[in-house]
């Protein structure tokens, strides 16, 4: 049967394969909190499957895991992963030449917050900058995506794993005998213990989507049973 035949819900059989096997994956990999189709914080972007890790005392591991099927869908994203982070450099600079400019020009800037003068942090937000205000605001649109988990993975079929095509920063998992084996290690990437909270929210909240759906329960539904009450 051709794997590319899609379900009720547009879905590939092949790409829901390979979901299957990353939420076995992450459970394996004591990720116990896991939910598909999820909403990440501060972004637009949407996971196919998010994981949680709890590690004790320790900061937990979150993690992002894409399901790729086809070569075509790869390179797109890999172009996507490489032309932002050409225009996160581009955006930095920006924001270098601007800093510079405004240390020159609004000395009364400079935060006496270190030993030695040229180590001094620089109020620039004080001054309500537009310019400074604007490539600010970028920079944090374009590093959203990858500050939403400490650790992104691709899922691909064996026969699509090529390391030069996977994007910068990702882990690689690949298909094999009805099982995933990590064939490329992701970077780690910080995030705060604030960032990690709603990430675990997001979830949650996916989660409960997915049993009221199995229940057939509404938001109309919920809202009549309050009234009730």
């Amino acid at each position: 049967m051709d794997q590319r035949v899609r379900n009720r819900n547009g879905e590939t059989q092949a790409h829901a394969r390979l979901k299957r096997l990353a939420l076995v994956w992450a459970q394996r990999e004591g990720y116990s909190a896991c939910a598909m189709e999820v909403t990440l914080p501060r972004c637009r972007y949407r996971a196919d499957l998010a994981a949680y890790r709890p590690t004790g005392r320790q900061p937990a591991v979150t993690a992002i895991f894409e399901c790729k099927q086809a070569l075509i869908d790869l390179r797109r994203d890999n172009g996507c992963a490489s032309t932002t982070i050409q225009r996160l450099e581009k955006v930095h600079r920006r924001r270098e030449i601007l800093e510079r400019n405004l240390r020159v020009h609004y000395p009364a800037l400079r935060v006496a917050d270190s030993l030695f003068d040229e180590f001094d942090s620089h109020n620039f937000s004080a001054i309500e900058h537009r310019g400074y205000k604007q490539v600010v605001r970028q920079t944090q649109a374009l590093q959203n995506r990858y500050r939403s988990a400490n650790l992104f993975f691709l899922v691909l079929p064996n026969e699509l794993f090529r390391e030069p095509e996977i994007p910068i920063g990702w882990g690689a998992l690949i298909e094999s005998n009805a099982e995933l084996i990590l064939a490329l290690k992701p970077v780690w990437h910080e995030m705060e213990p604030g960032s990690q909270l709603r990430f675990l929210e997001r979830i949650a909240a996916s989660g409960t989507r997915v049993l009221n759906r199995q229940h057939e329960i509404t938001f109309e539904k919920i809202m009549r049973e309050d009234c009730r009450s």
